[in-house]
């Protein structure tokens, strides 16, 4: 590091469990991020700033009026741009030294194999099962470390499958994709906009640890809350050995 990045990221360093050689890895790593919304938007510029080397942004969407009540990454004047364009512009301010990549796709099957290939931990900030399940099953596949989020209401949840070890649940295995669960979109029923900042400020939290290699964190784990009164739960996730994704795996 240069005299510029030890000023940056100096309370970072001063952290005994991350110092220096933590903060190297942050700067060597590469992140995928898979939509820029409300969970996206804190968890990039976290990121960001904490100095995450390379950042790939994949939404297929524009910004809309109705996004900035809680898509803090974008502004008024990105209305109807490209999300990832928005966000890029603003984490270069932010970061300049952070490489961002910008892909206005939804990634299929191919796509996401490929970029999870590239990354070293997959955000999934997305807002729906479909997504939700092909992200699973491609860093289950390559055995990449996923962070999952989701917020609708005032219900938020937050989950690590850190598929670089064997024997961990998958994203399956909690929500299994026959079981026909109720899928709720905020574009409908609401989301409290200060939830999708604390579940996506939790993701980067969890990302950052992964990276540096620091603490148990939330692997194997549902951390759920409820921010009308402020309730948060944690269990333990089990592993399916029925589930049609990684049931047959070891």
């Amino acid at each position: 590091m240069n005299d510029q990045q030890l000023l940056r990221y100096s309370r970072h360093i001063l952290l005994n469990e991350i110092g220096v050689e933590g903060q190297q890895r942050l700067l060597e790593a590469k992140v995928l991020i898979i939509g820029l919304g409300g969970l996206g938007s804190p968890a990039a510029l976290y990121l960001a700033a904490s100095g995450i080397g390379q950042l790939t942004l994949c939404d297929q969407d524009t910004v809309e009026l109705s996004n900035l009540q809680r898509q803090i990454i974008h502004r008024t004047s990105t209305v109807h741009q490209s999300k990832v364009v928005s966000a890029q512009t603003v984490l270069h301010d932010i970061n300049p030294e952070v490489e961002c990549i910008a892909l206005r796709i939804r990634a299929d099957a191919a796509q996401l194999h490929e970029l999870v290939g590239k990354a070293d931990v997959i955000l999934d900030c997305s807002d729906n099962f479909a997504t939700r399940y092909a992200v699973n099953r491609a860093c289950l596949a390559q055995r990449k470390p996923l962070v999952s989020g989701a917020a609708i209401q005032f219900d938020g949840q937050i989950s690590v499958f850190d598929f670089r070890n064997q024997n961990v649940p998958c994203y399956n295995c909690l929500f299994p994709e026959n079981s026909h669960a109720a899928e709720l979109r905020c574009a409908t029923t609401g989301v409290f906009a200060p939830l999708t900042g604390i579940i996506g400020t939790l993701q980067a939290a969890e990302t950052l640890k992964l990276l540096v290699g620091i603490g148990r964190g939330l692997n194997g784990k549902l951390l759920t809350l409820n921010a009308l009164d402020m309730s948060i739960t944690r269990s333990t996730l089990s592993k399916d050995g029925t589930c049609s994704v990684c049931g047959s795996l070891g």
